[in-house]
């Protein structure tokens, strides 16, 4: 049976309305190539609203940054890299673009992101083993941040440098301090379903101006300077173009308000919810803010997900569970992994809801009610 009525999303796209404004300026000008005002100003808005004194590349993705964070960390062919196990695969893939070895590293339960205690014993082994990791992908999931006080002890301690996945996570803090800046190289994705989007983009962050040059110079297809092409490494072609760039500027003048309406889906879901025996709802741990990206739920076993899953579903509405573990992915079955069992139970038993800012009340209206006649029924 196909369902007729209005199709409930995710996390679609919401523009604010001044993005054709600067995508014009970019026609206008001729400016439709990669670079030019829009990726410069861009930039700077994103380091502005950061605000911890941080320089920025606008590039292709949020893949492409993670993978320009590991060729500047020095990451190569039989390399270890750990990342953690509960993510999506973009976290992990640009780890086999390098040649490397990902080894993952499972979630503790306040957070569903990367265990600290896990990552510790992974790394002592590995450094018996003559092994010692080259890098930390972490991730703050779903926009609820990571552990970072206690990752980037470790961190230090062993002197691994961290990955700050932060894809998913932009208008999320920690102790007051925004997210994309709480690791040595942070990356942000602009796809279309994230809090805002440029089409397809995404950002690195570093505190250090000379990386951000690198990385540059790498996304740009590492030309040296010469009045002829000419390469000495090799590069990508991953910088962002200035027509979605354009997008992003328009996209960063809306952004609190689409946290702060990504947050109230999440209170009400929430408020008409949580009283249901058997539903689950991850709280912001003491000093935390999250974004909340997506609204995500745990039930009481993998059967009665499906049911609400499938519930949605028939009536148009887009819901998806939560991810996959990278241990469990067939790509990846080779790899090495520390488990505690966290991340294959938010696995089966958690759903995301839909969230997107653009919601209405009566599309949130219509989503708790099939909630709650599935479950009470």
């Amino acid at each position: 049976m196909i369902a007729t009525n209005k199709k409930i999303w995710l996390s679609s796209p919401h523009l604010g309305g001044t993005e054709q404004k600067y995508v014009a300026e970019a026609f206008s000008t001729n400016w439709v190539a990669p670079l030019g005002p829009n990726v410069d100003a861009f930039e700077e808005a994103i380091a502005l609203y950061l605000k911890e004194d941080v320089h920025v590349a606008a590039v292709a993705s949020g893949t492409s940054a993670i993978h320009l964070a590991l060729v500047l960390l020095g990451v190569g062919p039989g390399d270890d890299v750990l990342c953690q196990s509960f993510t999506f695969s973009a976290s992990a893939n640009p780890i086999l673009y390098q040649g490397a070895n990902p080894i993952f590293i499972d979630s503790e339960a306040d957070t569903w992101n990367i265990s600290a205690a896990l990552l510790e014993e992974a790394i002592i082994k590995r450094i018996q083993k003559n092994k010692k990791p080259k890098a930390i992908v972490a991730v703050h999931l779903y926009g609820m941040p990571y552990d970072a006080l206690a990752i980037n002890q470790i961190s230090k301690k062993y002197n691994i440098p961290v990955i700050e996945d932060s894809a998913e996570a932009l208008g999320s803090e920690y102790l007051g301090i925004k997210c994309g800046t709480l690791g040595d190289i942070s990356i942000l994705s602009f796809n279309g379903n994230k809090i805002i989007t440029t089409s397809g983009g995404g950002a690195l962050v570093t505190q250090n101006k000379e990386l951000k040059k690198k990385a540059v110079f790498l996304a740009t297809q590492a030309r040296d300077n010469a009045p002829h092409y000419q390469h000495s490494v090799v590069g990508y072609n991953y910088r962002m173009s200035n027509v979605v760039a354009g997008i992003g500027r328009g996209q960063m003048e809306v952004l609190n308000d689409r946290v702060l309406a990504r947050r109230k889906n999440y209170q009400y879901y929430r408020e008409r919810l949580e009283n249901i025996p058997g539903i689950y709802f991850l709280r912001e741990p003491e000093g935390t803010k999250s974004n909340r990206w997506l609204t995500t739920i745990l039930l009481n076993s993998y059967e009665e997900r499906e049911r609400v899953r499938l519930c949605l579903e028939n009536e148009n509405i887009d819901s998806r569970p939560l991810w996959k573990p990278m241990h469990l992915q067939p790509v990846f079955k080779n790899a090495l992994a520390y488990t505690n069992g966290v991340s294959e139970m938010l696995f089966d038993r958690g759903l995301c809801l839909p969230s997107g800012s653009n919601l209405v009340e009566e599309d949130l209206e219509k989503v708790t009610n099939l909630i709650k006649n599935t479950l009470l029924r």
